[in-house]
């Protein structure tokens, strides 16, 4: 099976590029967050609260998770339920980022990551892709682009929220400095990965790019 890994900085368009390059080669596109937001939703639906080491560890022994690709998409099943409506809410956005951390927590869903990609052609999404999960990957892509670039792609989404282009600028360097300052899995790209600035580019051209630096690579491969 062919494996893209992709990671990168906040803004950077990295889930979009991620769902367009897999569309181009017919691979299926793996969302790691919505494990941990799964995961999240199935903590408040049994009855936790407060994230502790111990309530996380007792969590996770008692919750299974899995992912099934639909007609629209990936979607993610905890204890049974599928919670992919319930994802992108504020409340379980916040608490998947208190549960992600824990050693118990990532090796639950580091299981169901690489049982996936040893079974699929994929491009997979997310937190540590590169240098964690898919270490052996055939690709491995680090987007990101200038601060000023990303709080700008940002501020188009949520001005009419009444948030200011200056304050979305902060929360994406504040932002930067946590994820690559963070203790478990900080954000930093792989030794042997390619790092794509798309700061002068379009999706497209982006997406463009990955494209030819997957398939030049793999035709090394051949050559070798």
């Amino acid at each position: 099976m062919y494996n893209i890994a992709i990671d990168g900085t906040a803004g950077s368009g990295k889930s979009t590029v991620a769902r367009a390059l897999a569309k181009r080669l017919n691979f299926n596109v793996f969302n790691t967050g919505d494990l941990y937001r799964a995961l999240a939703c199935a903590y408040l639906d049994m009855g936790y609260h407060n994230v502790t080491e111990k309530s996380a560890k007792d969590f996770i022994k008692r919750c299974e998770i899995r992912v099934e690709f639909l007609e629209d998409g990936q979607h993610t099943f905890a204890n049974g339920i599928d919670y992919t409506p319930r994802l992108h809410e504020e409340e379980i956005s916040v608490l998947s980022s208190q549960i992600s951390p824990f050693k118990r927590v990532r090796k639950s869903v580091r299981q169901v990551q690489r049982k996936f990609a040893k079974e699929n052609n994929c491009v997979m999404e997310g937190r540590d892709i590169c240098t964690d999960i898919l270490p052996n990957a055939d690709l491995k892509l680090f987007i990101t682009a200038s601060p000023e670039v990303r709080a700008k792609r940002r501020y188009a989404q949520v001005k009419d929220k009444g948030k200011s282009y200056d304050a979305v600028l902060k929360d994406i360097i504040a932002r930067d400095y946590s994820d690559s300052h963070r203790k478990v899995a900080p954000l930093k790209p792989a030794k042997d990965g390619y790092i794509v600035d798309n700061s002068d580019m379009t999706v497209e051209e982006t997406v463009d790019y990955c494209e030819k630096l997957f398939k030049d690579k793999m035709n090394n491969k051949k050559n070798i």
